[in-house]
């Protein structure tokens, strides 16, 4: 079997080397932290195709593809590791405060329910008895079954532990600097902390993998987008599911707290919090569910989600460099993407006929 160097141990990459590895490919790991230190400890876990774009695009279906993936995914991924991991397909309930949010879910409703997805409209009287805590303002709600959320910590933490576990071999605080070809045909990796060679090697540095050095390619075009991150103490059961405004979610943990997110900001890599942010998200919050009000703050974090410049993930193989292989660019859709992305990715590798997707091919984004 060949071997495979994977740049990035965040939810993508450590999904990567665990497919890799359970191929029987010879992984090595690398990161400039430690595995899930990114973007993926600011992600909520929330896997919903159908929410962030009804309109009908290459992304909606690919999540679609990635979330039929994922219990056969979970259920292998608990075996494997030996540890629980969050997971709930308890639904998506998007909440309209407004007239118009009203008429533009109810006609998305319709539209999903043509296209053969179960999406129901609840009007205001019914939203009570599915969610008591809301709002008394809200003026209905799109309800969509599948969806669902996972714990990106613990699913992160299981998928490298089953990668060690199969011969990878994970080398933390050892970010790359470069990638080429070598003459045998296979690619280098080089870090401050060495270089390595091997058959391949997969880019899933997410904002990063623009600062990695392909030699005969430009650089990824990917820019950080900050996302923000809150966790509030509440009263276990507060709400059912995940719960959707316009301007952002709760998430509802086993544990009672509830997860606050939403914030999309255009800073570079500064993944330092904000008081504006902070601010802004429980005023959201406090707009969807007035009973966190008075909700204690756990946990306030950031991480820079990695955007493309068609909101596309760039996944598949390198022209500049025959065996690099992208799979970075997944923006807000990491988590969700992760299992289609993970089994693209070891197709590309152990099948010199497969072919890469052609909307997510590198090529469309300049000389990769």
């Amino acid at each position: 079997m060949p071997s495979a160097i994977v740049i990035g141990a965040g939810v993508v990459g450590a999904t990567i080397a665990r497919e890799l590895s359970s191929a029987g490919v010879q992984v090595r790991l690398l990161d400039a932290r430690t595995p899930g230190g990114g973007a993926t400890r600011a992600s909520a876990g929330i896997l919903a195709p159908y929410v962030e774009g009804h309109a009908s695009s290459p992304l909606r279906e690919l999540g679609r593809q990635s979330l039929d993936l994922y219990d056969e995914f979970i259920i292998r991924l608990r075996r494997d590791s030996h540890r629980d991991i969050v997971y709930e397909r308890s639904g998506t309930l998007e909440v309209a405060l407004t007239q118009e949010e009203a008429e533009r879910l109810s006609a998305a409703s319709a539209t999903l329910w043509r296209e053969g997805v179960e999406a129901r409209w609840v009007p205001p009287a019914v939203l009570p008895d599915l969610e008591p805590n809301l709002s008394p303002h809200a003026t209905g709600g799109l309800l969509i079954p599948m969806h669902g959320f996972v714990g990106v910590a613990s699913l992160t933490s299981a998928a490298v532990a089953v990668a060690e576990e199969r011969g990878a071999h994970v080398m933390v605080e050892t970010g790359a600097l470069g990638v080429r070809s070598t003459a045998g045909g296979g690619v280098e990796v080089r870090a401050a902390a060495g270089t390595w060679e091997a058959d391949f090697c997969v880019m899933a540095a997410g904002s990063w993998s623009s600062a990695v050095d392909v030699e005969g390619a430009d650089a990824v075009p990917v820019t950080p987008v900050r996302g923000q991150l809150l966790q509030l103490g509440a009263d276990r059961g507060l709400l059912g599911r995940v719960t959707w405004g316009a301007a952002g979610y709760l998430v509802p943990w086993p544990d009672g707290s509830i997860l606050v997110g939403g914030t999309v900001e255009d800073v570079g890599f500064d993944e330092s919090t904000t008081q504006e942010g902070r601010r802004g998200l429980i005023d959201m919050a406090v707009a969807l569910v007035p009973a966190l009000t008075n909700a204690g703050i756990n946990d306030f974090r950031a991480g820079l989600r990695p955007r493309g410049p068609d909101d596309l993930p760039i996944v598949g193989r390198s022209k500049a460099v025959p065996g690099l292989i992208y799979a970075t660019g997944h923006y807000r859709n990491g988590v969700l993407l992760a299992p289609l992305t993970a089994d693209l990715v070891r197709k590309l590798i152990v099948d010199p006929a497969a072919a890469t997707i052609p909307a997510l091919d590198p090529l469309r984004c300049g000389n990769l």
